[in-house]
């Protein structure tokens, strides 16, 4: 016999100060080197894998030069994806940084092309600034391989002390965010 919870019994689970509230959370992945497209398919495979994650969008996947990198590094494949999560910052990093890993990402030089980069970009409303992250992410704001994804996926969405991400895409050069029509990461 299966009973029914009440809303006047107290689930013992709940109780242990482990709870922690859900979040929104956005995340930025590339990949310039390899097979661009099954590595972006990967990360968000990963992110659906992760316990306390759950994937709510991702969007349309971009193409675009890449920032800083040396000259004749290949393009990128960029998108957003938008999750749910109970993780703490650091664990979501962390479990970020796995990912990355599990795809052959080095982190010797920042210049240098990736196999997968898959950044935060906000979590809730947290502000971060210690030596492992800073949140929102420093540069998001100014980049339109973030926002113009971002904003096809959540057209609300909001950079903490720098505005809503439709505002900030028209402050940005998006001329060379190409949409690809012709690939997909699906859910």
């Amino acid at each position: 016999m299966t009973e029914t919870p009440t809303p006047y019994e107290l689930d013992a689970d709940t109780m242990t100060g482990g709870m922690r509230p859900i979040r929104q959370a956005v995340l930025s992945i590339g990949s310039n080197l390899g097979d661009r497209i099954g590595r972006l398919q990967g990360a968000v495979a990963a992110l659906e894998d992760t316990p306390e994650v759950t994937v709510v969008a991702v969007s349309s996947v971009y193409e675009t030069e890449p920032v800083g990198g040396p000259d004749g590094a290949g393009k990128f494949l960029n998108a957003v994806v938008l999750i749910d999560t109970t993780l703490t910052v650091h664990t979501l990093l962390d479990r970020a940084f796995a990912i990355e890993a599990a795809f052959g990402r080095t982190r010797n030089n920042p210049g240098d092309p990736r196999t997968l980069d898959v950044d935060l970009i906000v979590v809730g409303e947290r502000i971060a600034n210690d030596e492992d992250l800073v949140l929102p992410h420093p540069r998001a704001h100014e980049r339109g391989f973030v926002l113009v994804p971002w904003a096809e996926i959540d057209p609300e969405g909001e950079i903490p002390g720098k505005g809503f991400v439709l505002d900030l895409v028209g402050g940005v050069d998006v001329s060379g965010v190409k949409r690809r029509e012709d690939l997909e990461v699906i859910l």
